[in-house]
C-alpha cells in the first residue's frame, strides 16, 4: 500500500477490484479544505479513462508487475506475438490491449511485457526506435536547414513531421513519448 500523495504517471494500481494505469497526477490543496490528489486513470481491462480524487491520507494498493524482455515477431491479424528471450517462449497479445504502442513495433525490437499474476497486460516501449520512411515528399536542394518540416509515413504506418531532407527509403529514430522525429539512424 502506498500513499495516494506517492502516485505517479505510468503507475499500476489496484482500485475496485480492477487494474488501473496512472495517467496524470495533480496535487490540489484549496483554500481552507483538506488536500486532495486528482489522479486520471486508464482501466487495463477495458481501455477506458477515468477520474478520481484521493484524499491526501487514502492509501492505495500498487499492483505488483513482473516484467520480461521479449522481442517483437510478427502482425496476425489484430494479434502481435512476441518471444521471451530467455526461455524462447511465445506470447500474443491483441490491439485493444496494446493500443497506440502498435505503431512503433517493428520486427525483431526488444521490449518488456508487463505481467501480472502470470498474464501479460501491456508492454513498455525503448524510449526511441529505428524505422524506414516508405512515403514523403522529395527532397529538393538547399534544404539543409529549416524549420519547416513535411509528413513522412513509416513501415508501420505511422506518420512523423521531419525535416524537408529526409527522402524515402532513410532511417529515422523516432520518440516513441512524443512520436516526433528525433535524428537519421
Amino acid at each position: 500500500m502506498i500513499q495516494a500523495t506517492k502516485l505517479r504517471p505510468g503507475v499500476v494500481i489496484k482500485h475496485n477490484g480492477e487494474l488501473y494505469s496512472i495517467f496524470s497526477v495533480t496535487h490540489r490543496t484549496p483554500g481552507n479544505l483538506r488536500g486532495f490528489v486528482q489522479v486520471r486513470m486508464r482501466s487495463l481491462r477495458s481501455g477506458n479513462m477515468a477520474d478520481h480524487r484521493f484524499s491526501s491520507e487514502d492509501r492505495v494498493e500498487r499492483a505488483v508487475l513482473d516484467e520480461h524482455e521479449m522481442e517483437y515477431l510478427y502482425q496476425d491479424g489484430d494479434d502481435y506475438h512476441f518471444m521471451n528471450t530467455e526461455s524462447y517462449e511465445q506470447i500474443h497479445l491483441n490491439k485493444d490491449t496494446l493500443g497506440d504502442t502498435v505503431q512503433y513495433l517493428t520486427p525483431n525490437l526488444k521490449i518488456q511485457v508487463e505481467f501480472y499474476e502470470g498474464k501479460p497486460i501491456g508492454i513498455e516501449l525503448p524510449a526511441t526506435v529505428d524505422m524506414e520512411v516508405v512515403e514523403t515528399e522529395p527532397s529538393f536542394k538547399g534544404a539543409s536547414v529549416s524549420n519547416v518540416m513535411k509528413p513522412a509515413k513509416l513501415e508501420t504506418g505511422l506518420v512523423v513531421q521531419v525535416p524537408p531532407f529526409v527522402n524515402q527509403g532513410d532511417r529515422i529514430r523516432v520518440n516513441t513519448e512524443e512520436g516526433t522525429y528525433q535524428e537519421r539512424a
